[in-house]
């Protein structure tokens, strides 16, 4: 599976004693959905329960991304006890309508407002670099797992696409065996 060029989206983050605003700008995509689910996980897990997602710049979400968000936000809607949220700031009518047709609008507080302070901004670096290709096929594959889970009306949408994407991980862990116990494979 070859991917596609997409145009390069623009993570910011601004941190405070236990809230977290995160701006993402132009087309959010495959590509920076697994340096947003690593960023919002790895804050989480330090104690931040309160997140903003700017899309005050965002154009538009594919699939992948918005399957991303939606587990994120099932996440945080298993843990309201902890009052673990996230809100969407500002999104357009587009990303809006998305997130209705793909009945995941609920997982969301939609907020309308000024844009925080892009200087107060610091630019999220990918993780450990670019991501493979096992990687990013797994985070598509478990993204459209969610949105098929969430709303089954998702399922004609998707299962192809998952069907696929399951296939080529398959296909990937034939061809790139994992070593077993530290050993090298033979």
């Amino acid at each position: 599976m070859k991917l596609m060029k997409t145009p390069v989206s623009n993570l910011l983050v601004w941190v405070g004693d236990r809230d977290a605003c995160i701006r993402i700008s132009g087309r959010a995509s495959f590509n920076s959905s697994l340096d947003f689910k690593t960023l919002v996980n790895g804050l989480s897990q330090k104690g931040f329960s309160h997140f903003v997602l700017d899309l005050s710049d965002c154009l538009l979400m594919d699939s992948t991304f918005l399957g991303v968000l939606a587990g994120i936000g099932l996440k945080f809607d298993a843990t309201r006890n902890g009052d673990t949220h996230l809100e969407l700031l500002n999104p357009n009518p587009r990303i809006l309508d998305l997130l209705e047709n793909l009945g995941v609008g609920h997982l969301f507080k939609v907020l309308k407002g000024a844009e925080p302070a892009t200087e107060k901004m610091s630019p999220v670096e990918p993780a450990n670099g670019p991501a493979d290709r096992k990687e990013v096929s797994r985070t598509c594959l478990e993204a459209h797992k969610t949105l098929m889970e969430v709303n089954p009306a998702n399922i004609p949408k998707f299962k192809d696409v998952a069907q696929f994407l399951a296939e080529d991980l398959k296909k990937m862990d034939e061809t790139d065996p994992k070593p077993v116990n530290g050993s090298k494979p033979a």
